[in-house]
């Protein structure tokens, strides 16, 4: 039997203090008779603030050098970038629309909402509040890539397969993806700031009005790090936070926080800008474009004509009122 998953963070720079926790992580399987596994130990080192790439020893074996790790289900990497993990959970979702194309005859419009959100969504929305990428430059490919996983699937669905993406949200009632990410964050500050978790305290900085949170300046001048800093969940959810009304930070509970926060979305004046919902309309500029719609009936009337192009391409063209005409 061996100890398993435990982690060290330290700074690189006191290599003195990393030597002493080995040694005390010696001394501890010693007293208590379960060892770890050296092999099995690895070392990551993070890409910043003039790392300078120490090697460590365990039990007198050098610990091996890696540049990502799955730990929890997430793949974090050595430069604090997500894309790996992002590529894993749409190919993890990918996987899934191919076992429900293979096995499932029915497109019925319920039974496919019901396996999307079931088996489909969740690989896309595993503890999005580590790595979700901010609707800014530089991350937009890796959130138009989320997107067409569900704009994939609900191309397969009877009835709107030759809908516009916009369209089939609005008739399966769904936001896109980014959306939802960044409401799951204000349900998860919701949460922190109101101490309904017992982590995540020390994350925010409470403003003068006691509602509203404060950005904490980056210490470091390295533009890499500023960036880094800024994807967390502290900084990339203050400014949505911030723009919420003052009754729906102050909910009684958490499902008093998600009705009020629908019901201000759906009652918000359309003057107002910076609002969490308005990601959901970048995204969909980026993907219907202007020439998107302009030969969308064109593209409509070959798929119509190729329905075999139609179906490798995984669009539904099955129409229930064309059928009954």
């Amino acid at each position: 039997m061996f100890a398993d998953d435990l982690k060290v963070i330290a700074n690189s720079s006191n290599y003195l203090a990393i030597e002493q926790d080995l040694h005390y992580l010696q001394h501890w399987e010693d007293s208590w008779l379960l060892r770890f596994n050296p092999s099995k130990c690895k070392v990551m080192h993070v890409q910043y603030n003039n790392n300078p790439l120490n090697q460590y020893t365990f039990n007198g074996v050098s610990l091996g050098t890696i540049g990502q790790e799955k730990d929890l289900g997430v793949l974090t990497c050595s430069s604090m970038q997500w894309d790996s993990n992002i590529k894993a959970c749409i190919a993890k979702a990918n996987r899934m629309i191919a076992w429900v194309t293979r096995n499932l005859i029915l497109r019925d419009r319920q039974v496919m909402l019901s396996i999307y959100k079931t088996i489909i969504r969740p690989h896309l929305e595993y503890c999005t509040q580590l790595w979700s990428p901010v609707d800014a430059h530089g991350n937009w490919a890796s959130i138009i890539e989320l997107e067409k996983v569900q704009k994939r699937f609900t191309s397969m669905i009877d009835d709107l397969g030759l809908l516009p993406y916009s369209q089939r949200l609005e008739k399966l009632k769904l936001t896109t993806l980014a959306e939802r990410r960044i409401r799951g964050d204000l349900i998860e500050t919701f949460k922190i700031v109101n101490s309904i978790v017992d982590y995540g305290g020390s994350l925010f900085t409470h403003g003068r009005s006691g509602s509203n949170l404060l950005s904490r300046p980056s210490r470091s001048t390295s533009t890499d790090i500023k960036k880094i800093v800024n994807s967390f969940l502290p900084q990339r959810v203050i400014g949505y936070w911030n723009k919420l009304p003052t009754d729906v930070k102050c909910s009684e509970s958490v499902d008093h926080f998600k009705a009020r926060l629908e019901y201000h979305k759906n009652n918000c004046s359309h003057y107002d800008t910076e609002t969490f919902w308005e990601v959901s309309t970048k995204i969909i500029d980026k993907i219907e474009t202007e020439s998107y719609l302009r030969n969308r009936i064109k593209h409509v009337e070959y798929l119509k004509s190729n329905p075999d192009v139609a179906k490798r391409k995984g669009i539904n063209l099955y129409c229930s009122s064309e059928k009954n005409t």
